[in-house]
């Protein structure tokens, strides 16, 4: 009996040596990531799921604080503000939220009606960085308040970006809800506008491979001109989000009209 329980330690312990020199030769962001499949249709705000930045700003180029008090639903949508709203230096205030989890490779999904504004930024993005003890990486989706025509797709690579690409909307991005989606691949990223493929990246040195939070955010700038255009504010804007969808790589896409059902 003592020989069979040495021999049967000696096979667990093999196992374990197995598993966790497998476990090291995986990159450590594919150990992180924990978010699954899911769609939201923004019926409401589920505070688990989403967390709501309030009380900062991203830095000097910002022009406004983020507030929950620029965050809510209606009609069915997710309602991002900018508006007039003092908070110590700033004097506006604008909405973001975020995933409390991390997702990786799959189809990421939004149904998104811009804010109008020159000056503003409506974003749908992923991100981690320093603040969750990784390096920056991100990819994203912006459109410039200085032309709502265009929608600007962009990745960063441990904090390296230049990769932007302006792509035209067909019509205004702030006059109706347009579809926007990427596909994230180890050695693949895809972006998509209302369906067609507008940019594809197959240099792996230019492909995020840590897993990421899901952000939306409007913003403004009056430094950043030359890119989002002379910051010009009239009246408050509003980023609108119908519907949001992660489907990971080999799963059901998590609605019909998902590009993940059209793709597969």
């Amino acid at each position: 009996m003592t020989t069979q329980i040495a021999h049967a330690r000696k096979l667990c312990l093999s196992l374990i040596t197995i598993a966790a020199a497998c476990a090291s030769a995986l990159p450590a962001s594919a150990q992180q990531a924990s978010g699954k499949s899911f769609v939201d249709d923004f019926d409401k705000i589920n505070r688990g799921f989403w967390y709501v930045s309030d009380g900062w700003n991203n830095g000097a180029h910002q022009n406004c604080t983020w507030s929950k008090n620029n965050v809510k639903v209606e009609n069915g949508a997710l309602q991002l503000s900018f508006a007039d709203g003092k908070s110590k230096d700033r004097n506006y205030s604008c909405g973001e939220i975020q995933t409390t989890k991390r997702y990786g490779y799959g189809t990421y999904e939004a149904r998104i009606k811009a804010g109008t504004g020159s000056g503003l930024n409506s974003a749908f993005f992923t991100y981690i960085g320093p603040a969750d003890k990784q390096k920056h990486d991100e990819i994203d989706f912006e459109v410039l308040g200085k032309n709502t025509g265009e929608v600007q797709v962009n990745q960063y690579v441990q904090a390296k970006g230049g990769n932007e690409k302006l792509v035209p909307v067909g019509s205004k991005a702030d006059e109706g809800f347009n579809d926007y989606a990427f596909i994230w691949e180890k050695d693949r990223l895809r972006y998509y506008l209302n369906g067609k493929l507008v940019q594809d990246v197959t240099d792996p040195s230019k492909i995020p491979s840590t897993p990421q939070k899901i952000f939306f955010s409007l913003w403004g700038s009056d430094t950043l001109s030359n890119w989002m255009g002379r910051f010009d504010y009239t009246k408050p804007a509003v980023l609108s989000v119908d519907r949001v969808a992660f489907t990971a790589l080999g799963d059901k896409c998590q609605f019909p009209e998902s590009i993940a059902c059209t793709l597969n």
